[in-house]
C-alpha cells in the first residue's frame, strides 16, 4: 500500500469518526424547552398524555409528572439519557402498534432529533414566555444596525416603538410603507381615539400646519367622547348588557356601570386601579358610590328570572361566568377549560380552577329575581334621613355598628333570602322565588344568626288580610321568637318585627295560618329577612324618630344598581372541588390560592376578591400588562402583537414582537403608570401607525396579514363606528351622554319579548341619535345593524369580535332606517349648489379627500339617473324621504348619491 492510499483510507477513517461524533454527541447549541420542545409535546403528544388523558400513566403536562414512573414501573423520560428513555425508543418505533403517537403521523427525524438533544442535555422544563416576567428591555440600534438606509430610518422613526418594527422588518426584507398623507392620518386617528371622524376645526388646523400631530392627538385624547369609543371595547370584555339574559331576559339597570366605564377611561384611571375597583371596589376601606358602582362589573353576569330554576344553579353559574371572566380579560389565559379537569395544554391543575374560585365564591347575590345585592341611589331628602341615622349611630355605637347600618342603608345587606326555605308544609317556593305559605303552613330556615337582636326586618307583600305568622325555635313545639300579623299591602314593603333575642345560630321555623282564605292559596310572598344588632342609644330623646326614619328610607322606591357584596364571617361559604366540573358532584374543600405558576401571594394581601385584584396587578404578574397592552395594539392595528387576543398559553402564537411586547409592558407599568391614553398616544404616535395602508402585490405576497407591519392597516370599522360616523357625517349625532339606554329606530317586528309587554318604542329627540354605546342591548334580541357589522349580545366576555364581510351588511347600510334619514340630512348639506360641485364637497365631507374625476362622473350619473325616475313619479319621491313634508325630486335625487357616499368601501373603512 503506497502513502498516498494509506492517506486517503485514514482521511476516510477520519471523516466516518467524525461524522459519528457528531451524530452521537450533543449539540453544543442548547435547546429551549418553550420555543422548541413545548409547540412539539403540545401538538403530537399532550392529546393522549396531557391534563384530559394521561395513557399509560404518562403525562407532559407537567414536569413532576413527565419524569414520574409511568405504569411500567420506570419513567419514560430519563433526563441525560436519550437511548435509555422509552420515550425517545417510542417515536423511532418501526411498529405501528408500539410506536408513538400512536395511530398519528410519525414525528419527523427533525423532531425525533431535538427531543433526543434536549433530553441528553437534561431534558430541562423551562418556563413559557408568557409566565415570565419581562426584564429590563433595551430599544434596538437604528438605522445601519437595522439594515436600512439612514433615510429611510429617520422618516420612519417617530419614537422608541419604531426601531422594534424596523429590525422585524429587515429580517424579512421589507421597508417601511411612505407616511400616510395627512387628510388620511387625521381620519385615521380621530376614528381610532374617539370612534368619530375628526371636526373640520381640528381637521383644519393639522391639515394647515397650525396644530402638530402631537397636538391632534392631545385633543382628541382629551375630548369626552374618547371614553365613549373605548367604552365599547372594554363593554365587550365586561358582556355588558340591559337585560338579565337566559329565556325570560327581562330588563335590569345596569347603565350606572357603563357611564362609570366610560368617565374612567376618560379621567384616564390608572388600569391598575380600574381593575381593583371592578373587582373589588366593595372591599376598599369606606367604599364610595363610584368604587361600588364599579363592582358592577361582576354584576353583568346572566341572571335566570324563569320559574323552577335552581338558584344555587345559576350563582354557581355566574361563580364560575366569574372565574372565567377574570383570566380571559387580565390574564388572557383560558382557565375555563380547568373547571372539568387539568388545563390540556397549560400548567394549570384541576383543583387550582377551584382555588381561584373561592376567591368570588363568598359574594351576597344569589340568583334572584331582584338581583342582590343592589346599591340604592337616593335623593337629597333620603341623604339627608341616612346622614341623621348616621350621625345617631355614631353618637351612641360604635364604628362596628356604623359600618354594618350604613352598608344595611346602601345596599339592604345582608339578608337571608326565603328561597333557602326547605321542609315545607302546605307552602312552597313561588316561581321557585318567593315563600309562600298556605293556611296551617310551615318551613323551615336553618343555620340563621340572628345578631342578638330583638326585632327583625322582612320584605315580603301581601294580597289579603288576616294572616297570622309565627317563628318558633328549633321546630314546632319551640319557644316562640316572634308573631305577627300580615295584611294586604299595596306592593313590597319592609317590616321591622320584635324578636326575641337568641345568642346562638338557629333553625327557624315558620309557620302561617289564616283559615278564612281557600287552600292553596298564599298568605303572603316573602324575599327575605333580615337581622341586625339593635340600633344603640334606646330611651334617649329621639330614638323612635330614627327607628321610624330607617323604615322610611328602606322602603323608598329609588334606582338601583347590582353590585358586588362580599359576604360577612358568619355568612361565608366553603369552596369544594366539582368532580368532572359538575356542581352536583361536591369533593375536597380548598382554599383561595392562585396558580403556582404564576407570580407568588405576598402575605400582606387578604385571601379574597381584594387581594386577587392586587396579584392580577401586580408588576411582578407577567400576564395583565402584557394582555392589555397586545389588546390595545389589536384595537389600532387589526391584530395583536400575539395574534392570538384570548390565549397567551403555550397554544397561542408567539409573538411576532416578543421584545417590544415585553418594552410595552413595562413601559405602560412603570414610566406611565398604568396610564392606557398614554399608551395609545405611544402607539399613535410612532412612525409604524403613521404610515400608508396602501399595499401592492410584492408587499401582499410577502407579508399577507401585515404581521411585520410594513404598511398602516386597512380596516372595516366597527358595528358602533359606522352608525355613528353616519350620524355625526349627517349633523344628526346628538352630542348628550349618560343615562338609561336608548332605543334608536329599528325595523318593526324585531323584538319579540317573552313573559312580558316590553315594546322597543323609539326614543324620541336627542335620544334619537346618541352614540351606539348608549343604545339598549337586549340579550336575546341585539339591534339588528349591529348585530349584522359583527357585535354580540355580550352573553359572555367577548374578547375578540368576529370580523365579517357579507351581502347583508350593504343591505343594512342602504336601507335601514337610520342610514336612510342620515343620508337625507346629508343630502340637505349638499343642496344649492351645481350637482357636480354639491358632490364632490359632499364626498370630501364625508372622506376628508379630494374626489377623482372617475368617482365623481359615477355619481353624477347616478344622479341624473335617480333624478329622472324621481322625476316621473310623485309617489317615489314621497315613499323615498317620509321625512319632508314637500319632498322634491332634486333632493331625492342628492339623496341616493349621499347614501351611495355613505357606503362605499372607504367611508367604512379605517384607511
Amino acid at each position: 500500500m503506497n502513502r498516498q492510499m494509506l492517506i486517503g483510507i485514514t482521511g476516510i477513517v477520519l471523516v466516518a469518526i467524525g461524522t459519528i461524533l457528531w451524530v452521537t454527541l450533543p449539540s453544543s447549541e442548547k435547546v429551549d424547552f418553550s420555543t422548541q420542545i413545548k409547540p412539539i409535546l403540545n401538538n403530537k403528544c399532550i392529546s393522549c398524555h396531557g391534563g384530559v388523558k394521561k395513557n399509560a400513566g404518562f403525562s407532559l403536562l407537567f414536569e413532576e409528572e413527565a419524569f414520574a414512573a409511568t405504569e411500567s414501573g420506570t419513567p419514560a423520560i430519563l433526563p441525560g439519557d436519550a437511548s435509555g428513555s422509552e420515550f425517545i425508543r417510542r417515536l423511532r418505533e418501526k411498529d405501528p402498534e408500539l410506536r408513538m403517537p400512536y395511530q398519528k403521523p410519525p414525528l419527523s427525524d427533525e423532531e425525533i432529533e431535538l427531543l433526543t438533544r434536549w433530553i441528553d442535555q437534561g431534558a430541562e422544563w423551562g418556563e413559557h414566555w408568557a409566565y415570565s416576567l419581562p426584564q429590563k428591555i433595551d430599544v434596538p440600534k437604528t438605522s445601519q444596525e437595522a439594515g436600512l438606509g439612514s433615510n429611510t430610518a429617520s422618516t420612519f422613526i417617530k419614537n422608541d416603538i419604531d426601531p422594534f418594527i424596523l429590525a422585524r422588518m429587515e429580517e424579512h426584507q421589507l421597508v417601511p410603507s411612505k407616511p400616510a398623507e395627512t387628510n388620511t392620518l387625521a381620519r385615521r386617528v380621530a376614528l381610532d381615539l374617539t370612534g368619530l371622524p375628526p371636526d373640520q376645526e381640528l381637521f383644519s388646523a393639522f391639515t394647515g400646519g397650525t396644530l402638530s400631530y402631537g397636538g391632534l392627538v392631545d385633543s382628541l385624547l382629551s375630548r369626552s367622547s374618547y371614553g365613549e369609543k373605548w367604552a365599547s371595547w372594554w363593554l365587550d370584555l365586561a358582556r355588558y348588557a340591559d337585560t338579565k339574559g337566559y329565556e325570560r331576559d327581562a330588563g335590569r339597570s345596569m347603565w350606572a356601570y357603563r357611564d362609570w366605564v366610560i368617565r374612567a377611561l376618560n379621567r384616564d384611571m390608572p388600569y391598575d386601579e380600574f381593575t381593583i375597583a371592578q373587582l373589588a371596589g366593595d372591599l376598599l376601606p369606606d367604599p364610595s358610590i363610584d368604587q361600588l358602582i364599579a363592582t358592577a362589573f361582576h354584576r353583568n353576569t346572566m341572571n335566570n328570572d324563569e320559574g323552577g330554576t335552581e338558584d344555587e344553579e345559576f350563582r354557581t353559574a355566574s361563580v364560575i361566568d366569574r372565574v372565567n371572566t377574570t383570566f380571559e380579560v387580565w390574564q388572557s389565559t383560558t382557565m375555563g377549560c380547568v373547571q372539568c379537569h387539568s388545563h390540556p395544554y397549560d400548567p394549570f391543575r384541576h383543583d387550582e380552577y377551584y382555588r381561584l374560585m373561592a376567591f368570588f365564591n363568598n359574594t351576597r347575590d344569589e340568583d334572584t329575581y331582584n338581583e342582590d345585592p343592589n346599591l340604592y341611589f337616593f335623593g337629597d331628602v333620603e341623604k339627608a334621613k341616612i346622614e341623621k341615622i348616621k350621625k345617631w349611630v355614631t353618637a351612641y355605637g360604635d364604628s362596628t355598628l356604623l359600618k354594618q347600618y350604613s352598608d344595611f342603608l346602601r345596599f339592604k345587606e345582608p339578608v337571608y333570602q326565603a328561597h333557602l326555605s326547605e321542609d315545607f308544609v302546605n307552602g312552597e317556593l313561588a316561581d321557585t322565588k318567593w315563600l309562600a305559605l298556605w293556611d296551617n303552613g310551615s318551613c323551615k330556615l336553618k343555620n340563621i344568626d340572628t345578631q342578638g337582636a330583638t326585632s327583625m326586618y322582612l320584605y315580603y307583600r301581601s294580597g289579603i288580610d288576616g294572616t297570622t305568622m309565627t317563628i318558633k325555635k328549633g321546630n314546632a313545639q319551640g319557644p316562640i321568637l316572634a308573631r305577627f300579623g300580615i295584611d294586604k299591602t299595596q306592593g313590597n314593603i319592609i317590616r321591622r318585627i320584635p324578636f326575641k333575642k337568641v345568642d346562638e345560630k338557629v333553625t327557624l321555623h315558620i309557620e302561617a295560618n289564616n283559615n278564612a282564605i281557600p287552600r292553596e292559596t298564599s298568605t303572603s310572598a316573602i324575599t327575605w329577612f333580615a337581622f341586625l344588632p339593635d340600633l344603640p342609644g334606646k330611651g334617649k330623646p329621639g330614638y323612635q324618630e330614627i327607628l321610624s326614619l330607617f323604615l322610611e328610607v328602606m322602603n323608598v322606591q329609588v334606582p338601583t344598581l347590582p353590585i358586588m357584596v362580599e359576604n360577612p364571617d358568619y355568612m361565608k361559604r366553603s369552596t369544594q372541588v366539582f368532580e368532572r366540573g359538575n356542581w352536583l358532584l361536591k369533593a375536597d374543600t380548598v382554599q383561595a390560592k392562585t396558580p403556582e405558576v404564576l407570580n407568588e401571594w405576598e402575605a400582606q394581601w387578604n385571601k379574597d376578591r381584594m387581594g386577587l385584584a392586587q396579584w392580577m396587578v401586580s408588576k411582578k404578574n407577567p400576564l395583565t400588562a402584557r394582555t392589555l397592552v397586545n389588546r390595545v395594539w389589536h384595537q389600532l392595528f387589526g391584530r395583536g402583537l400575539v395574534a392570538t387576543l384570548e390565549d397567551m398559553g403555550t397554544q397561542s402564537d408567539p409573538p411576532s414582537h416578543p421584545a417590544l411586547l415585553d418594552w410595552l409592558a413595562l413601559r405602560f407599568m412603570n414610566d406611565h403608570g398604568w396610564s392606557i391614553k398614554a399608551l395609545i398616544k405611544d402607539i399613535v404616535l410612532s412612525g409604524t401607525y403613521r404610515q400608508s395602508s396602501e399595499s401592492s402585490p410584492g408587499l401582499f405576497q410577502k407579508d399577507p396579514g401585515n404581521q411585520w407591519y410594513a404598511r398602516a392597516p386597512r380596516m372595516r370599522l366597527s358595528a358602533e363606528q359606522i352608525r355613528d360616523q353616519a350620524l355625526a357625517i349627517s349633523g344628526l349625532l346628538s352630542t348628550k351622554m349618560y343615562g338609561p339606554g336608548v332605543m334608536p329606530p329599528q325595523p318593526e317586528g324585531v323584538w319579540q319579548t317573552v313573559y312580558s309587554n316590553e315594546q322597543w318604542v323609539e326614543s324620541k329627540g336627542a335620544d334619537k341619535n346618541r352614540r351606539a354605546v348608549y343604545t339598549y342591548l337586549k340579550r336575546t334580541s341585539p339591534y339588528p345593524s349591529f348585530l349584522t357589522f359583527d357585535a354580540g349580545s355580550r352573553e359572555v366576555c367577548t374578547v375578540r369580535r368576529t370580523v365579517t364581510n357579507t351581502p347583508l351588511q350593504a343591505l343594512v347600510t342602504l336601507n335601514d332606517p337610520v342610514y336612510l334619514e342620515a343620508a337625507y340630512h346629508f343630502a340637505r348639506t349638499m343642496q344649492g349648489k351645481d350637482v357636480s360641485q354639491a358632490i364632490s364637497d359632499g364626498y370630501k365631507k364625508a372622506l376628508y379627500s379630494e374626489i377623482t374625476p372617475g368617482k365623481l362622473e359615477a355619481l353624477r350619473q347616478l344622479f341624473e339617473t335617480s333624478l329622472l325616475e324621481f322625476q316621473n313619479s310623485d309617489e317615489a319621491v314621497t315613499a323615498f324621504l317620509p321625512f319632508e313634508e314637500r319632498p322634491d325630486a332634486t333632493l331625492a335625487a342628492l339623496t341616493v348619491v349621499a347614501n351611495a357616499i355613505m357606503n362605499l368601501d372607504e367611508f367604512l373603512n379605517k384607511v
